[in-house]
């Protein structure tokens, strides 16, 4: 069986997901195609150069439905027959495109996986969800939101609210830092509007803060965990032993709410050998998890135990790790798991300062963890995420 490797990542910026975004006149196909355009155009890549699409996106309907990676190919300049596989894991939607067309490409031929997202034009959750909207489902499976999810974590591993400041902070920190340093201009393609004019180049919802104006902001999931009949009741009647949930997450310490989409050019060593490339890495393993759907948000740690054992690898031997910052308890307790020091993990900042498009944002991490290498000049990477409703995904790339 052949190796996957990466042959190229690009990303476009991301814009603040609502109505005065800067993305917001975009549509989720028309944004595709453009990542797709620019990976065809960068790479030498004509007629049916790849075998498929495969394009995550979270919530499925309206303008984001009907499989939108098919309409996304019909929308670019790729050949028609090409087709496109819309996929849906979460938060984890764009990082498994990226695993399954490396399983793909494993068998021989090219790919482009990614994904996208709208937030400012379909609403987060619009689609419906049978584990929150089935009382049967939902009371089985001890159902909460993700903010109260993220709360649990930090109350059950002693997470304090100015532990989640601090990391935010960081977040911002580094990311204004990555920034000003270019070090996101190789995978940057900025978003144009029909007359070739930039709409956006630069990711628009960074912000500067600081502890001080986060102290000012009021949890947001207090009042929806203790309200009638309340969240709070069904997670301590699922863990008895916790008096009470500390509520710590707010707007400031959380991910943002972004529009943006990001592709992964990936193929076989005949693939590349035959368009003239020159692989960046090889997709060295990839995993998925299910866990708790009540805390929900814990699946970095154990879908990272279970890729390094596939790989035969140690925590060790990963030189720098991208862990979605969903919520800043969700990054604290990965490090606190493995006893991963800060300066390994997300080192360029991560979605509390720019934001998380979520059928994008797998994909986006990967393209940052390869520029971060490549930059570094360091070897191995690990890539993961949290998943609503209980799961968790990660891979592992290797620099060539």
């Amino acid at each position: 069986m052949s190796e996957a490797f990466i042959y190229d990542a690009i990303r476009t910026p991301r814009g603040k997901g609502r109505p005065d975004g800067a993305l917001h006149e975009v549509t989720a196909v028309r944004l595709s195609a453009g990542v797709l355009d620019a990976l065809a155009e960068r790479n030498g890549l004509s007629g049916h150069a790849v075998e498929d699409v495969i394009w995550g996106n979270v919530t499925q309907v309206g303008e984001q439905g009907g499989c939108l990676a098919r309409s996304a190919v019909l929308a670019s300049e790729l050949d028609q027959a090409i087709p496109g596989l819309a996929i849906n894991r979460f938060c984890a939607s764009g990082l498994e495109a990226v695993n399954l067309a490396a399983a793909q490409a494993r068998m021989g031929g090219g790919y482009i996986a990614g994904g996208v997202e709208m937030m400012s034009r379909v609403a987060m959750g619009s689609d419906g969800a049978a584990i929150a909207v089935d009382p049967s489902l939902a009371m089985e499976t001890g159902f909460v939101p993700q903010g109260i999810s993220a709360d649990i974590i930090a109350t059950e591993y002693g997470f304090s609210r100015d532990d989640a400041d601090a990391f935010a902070v960081e977040s911002q920190r580094r990311a204004a830092a990555a920034w000003a340093d270019g070090r996101f201009a190789r995978s940057i393609v900025p978003v144009r509007d029909m007359n070739g004019l930039t709409i956006l180049a630069h990711d628009e919802h960074m912000r500067a803060t600081d502890m001080q104006a986060l102290a000012a902001l009021k949890p947001a999931f207090k009042d929806i965990g203790e309200a009638m009949p309340g969240f709070d009741k069904i997670a301590l009647m699922k863990y008895p032993h916790l008096e009470r949930i500390e509520h710590i997450h707010h707007a400031g310490n959380s991910s943002g709410i972004v529009d943006g989409a990001a592709g992964i050019l990936i193929g076989d060593a005949e693939f590349g050998a035959a368009h003239g490339l020159t692989p960046r890495a090889r997709i060295r393993a990839t995993a998925k998890i299910g866990t708790d759907p009540t805390i929900m948000l814990t699946g970095p740690v154990p879908v990272t135990e279970r890729i390094l054992r596939a790989a035969g690898m140690q925590i060790g031997d990963i030189d720098l790790f991208e862990v979605n910052e969903a919520f800043s308890s969700v990054v604290l307790r990965f490090m606190e798991a493995f006893d991963v020091d800060h300066s390994r993990v997300n080192v360029n900042g991560g979605a509390i300062a720019m934001g998380h498009p979520l059928g994008a944002t797998g994909a986006i991490i990967i393209g940052t963890l390869l520029d971060e290498l490549e930059r570094s000049g360091k070897s191995t990477g690990l890539a993961t995420l949290c998943v609503a409703s209980g799961m968790g995904a990660a891979t592992i790339i290797e620099r060539v």
